[in-house]
């Protein structure tokens, strides 16, 4: 077998994506025929936040100890790992996209799926991966609750339900996905 293999079968790729796939169909499915607007960004906010954690389940391998003694460069692969899980659950919600009514714009989908990701990595390297989730799922849970965001704290705190182009919300979800992506490249999941 490859290494390519290995680290995708060690990491629950195949079932990431699957849950990743079967989350954005169903979703995509029950908002068929829904009230909600093409403008509501709520359901293409949870179609990316439950595809990202289901990701972030891959963040963290089956033996912490064998990946730290391991003679290879991890950076790079972790780096690689987490941009391109983002990429995948952006991509996902698009091509299911395509066989109906839009959900969501491009650039809302390129930066939501980023910054989301990049929040799942931070909780990777903060919590450990087999938690990388909670991160996402809280600041969801918090996006969803909050009032509406008049003042710029509380644009932040709501950065993944902003329109795209809002100045907070893309530089929320880029500072989000540059922080988690370096943190978890170098420090690697906590133990």
């Amino acid at each position: 077998m490859r290494w390519l293999t290995l680290y995708a079968r060690s990491r629950r790729v195949p079932a990431s994506l699957a849950a990743v796939v079967i989350s954005a169909v169903a979703v995509w499915a029950l908002s068929r025929g829904g009230d909600e607007g093409p403008g509501d960004p709520r359901l293409p906010v949870l179609v990316l936040a439950a595809g990202v954690m289901a990701a972030s389940t891959g963040l963290g391998g089956q033996d912490l100890a064998l990946d730290r003694t391991a003679a290879i460069r991890w950076v790079p692969r972790r780096a690689a790992h987490v941009l391109l899980a983002g990429a995948v659950v952006g991509t996902v919600l698009l091509t299911v996209q395509t066989m109906g009514e839009s959900l969501a714009t491009t650039a809302f989908v390129v930066r939501d799926s980023a910054g989301l990701m990049g929040l799942a990595a931070l909780g990777a390297a903060l919590l450990g991966g087999r938690h990388a989730w909670t991160l996402p799922f809280a600041w969801l849970a918090f996006s969803f609750f909050a009032p509406p965001a008049t003042s710029a704290p509380m644009r932040v705190a709501t950065w993944m339900l902003l329109p795209p182009g809002t100045a907070a919300g893309t530089w929320t979800a880029l500072a989000l996905t540059v922080a988690g992506t370096a943190a978890y490249a170098v420090a690697g999941p906590r133990r």
